[in-house]
């Protein structure tokens, strides 16, 4: 099951990427469209073709964006969340061996492009949630069971 949350900086962008796709690429390529069209045959015309193509990714993915901003929950920070984790916190954590990570809790649609970004739904958010600074966590990997120290724990609203 997928979860519906998703902070307000990654709402802001999702609704920022169905507004340029809608507004600004979907007129571009429905313009290459016409005029592709427009030179006559359209089995072999490869700019019809491609850009058809690249009309209904852009309007599959809309449809997407329009259903995906209808369900999700928007979680902003609140004064009671400060010094424990909770969704849309950044959490250092550093293992046995002294490496470090600094991470942020949000919904699956954000994690995409952010190597320091963390789905709610993973084994390392879910053993993270309610904890707070100086205090241990053992999460469930694939390797085996690996401990970690939560450092630190803030949010951009601090």
């Amino acid at each position: 099951m997928k979860t519906n949350l998703i902070t307000r900086q990654g709402f802001n962008q999702l609704k920022q990427e169905l507004d340029h796709l809608w507004r600004q690429k979907r007129p571009e390529v429905t313009k290459k469209v016409s005029w592709a069209a427009s030179l006559g045959d359209r089995s072999e015309n490869a700019d019809y073709q491609y850009n058809k193509k690249l009309l209904r990714e852009i309007d599959r993915r809309v449809r997407y964006l329009r259903k995906r901003l209808e369900s999700i929950q928007i979680v902003d920070y609140s004064e009671q969340q400060k010094g424990r984790v909770f969704f849309g916190a950044w959490v250092e954590i550093e293992n046995e061996q002294g490496e470090t990570m600094t991470l942020r809790i949000v919904g699956p649609d954000e994690i995409y492009a952010r190597k320091d970004y963390i789905s709610i739904d993973s084994p390392m958010a879910r053993a993270l949630l309610k904890k707070q600074a100086d205090e241990e966590v053992w999460v469930n990997t694939p390797t085996g069971k690996k401990q970690w120290f939560v450092n630190r724990v803030y949010y951009e609203q601090e």
